[in-house]
């Protein structure tokens, strides 16, 4: 992508603040599901926005197999994204793979950012020995085989699983941008997602973290929250959500919003 990557994810800077803000979209949206969080902070901050390479609104041409293998080159991206815009120093709000997109991405730039909001986050999505993931290999290839036998069907039962609160806006949504997504890119980042361990970069992000972590999330247990704020190597907090599942930004924005300038505030 070299110097046309701002034009092909989709960078946009809202906002008059002299503060910069990122927030960094997970697996299966794009940056509109920011879209009702973000008016609560264009006031105070230049908030940045971008499109993983792997969402719909992302010409697919741009996602090479080869290398976005690991997060590693989302990582790449995020940092000539920040360096493009002469991003010296930022607070970055992270969901789920952007969350570890940004602990990564502040192991290699820990001066670039001022904190990371990591939002249903998790290093390991797989049981191990003493460590509560939440899933088992066999449920993970079975989520494999359904979106490659049938992907819309697995996106109408998976999107509201995910969502978890009873908000059929936030399923509608959710399914519009799975659906908006290339099937064999979808799969393919799922696997990476999945088959990923980073539990042994964790001691190595000096940054400060806030994890946040709902009620009931399908994707991220509690006890994953816990963990990283075990074994995170800087400060970090827990900031249990009083609200249900993977997609707070979609199913409660006003609530999530204000919980993010709490956050962003200590």
């Amino acid at each position: 992508m070299g110097s046309s990557i701002l034009d092909a994810l989709n960078v946009r800077v809202e906002g008059s603040g002299d503060k910069y803000l990122v927030l960094a979209h997970g697996f299966g949206t794009d940056q509109s599901a920011w879209q009702r969080v973000l008016p609560y902070f264009t006031r105070h901050y230049s908030v940045i926005l971008y499109d993983l390479v792997c969402a719909g609104s992302v010409n697919p041409d741009h996602f090479d197999y080869r290398r976005y293998t690991t997060l590693d080159a989302y990582v790449d991206d995020l940092l000539n994204i920040l360096d493009a815009l002469r991003v010296t120093r930022c607070a970055y709000v992270g969901h789920s793979i952007s969350a570890m997109i940004g602990m990564l991405a502040s192991i290699r730039r820990p001066d670039l950012f001022s904190k990371l909001i990591l939002i249903g986050a998790s290093p390991r999505f797989l049981n191990d020995k003493d460590y509560h993931g939440g899933f088992e290999q066999g449920e993970i290839e079975q989520v494999f085989s359904a979106m490659e036998a049938n992907y819309e069907a697995w996106v109408n039962g998976f999107a509201p699983l995910a969502v978890g609160a009873d908000v059929p806006a936030a399923v509608r949504e959710f399914s519009r941008t799975l659906f908006n997504m290339r099937p064999d890119i979808s799969l393919f980042v799922s696997r990476t997602v999945f088959n990923s361990d980073l539990r042994g970069i964790l001691g190595l992000v000096s940054v400060p973290c806030c994890i946040m972590q709902t009620a009931r999330d399908m994707s991220v247990p509690e006890t994953v929250a816990k963990y990283m704020k075990e074994h995170i190597g800087g400060k970090s907090t827990i900031q249990w959500l009083d609200t249900e599942g993977h997609l707070p930004h979609l199913s409660a924005p006003s609530y999530l919003a204000r919980q993010l300038e709490i956050a962003l505030s200590q």
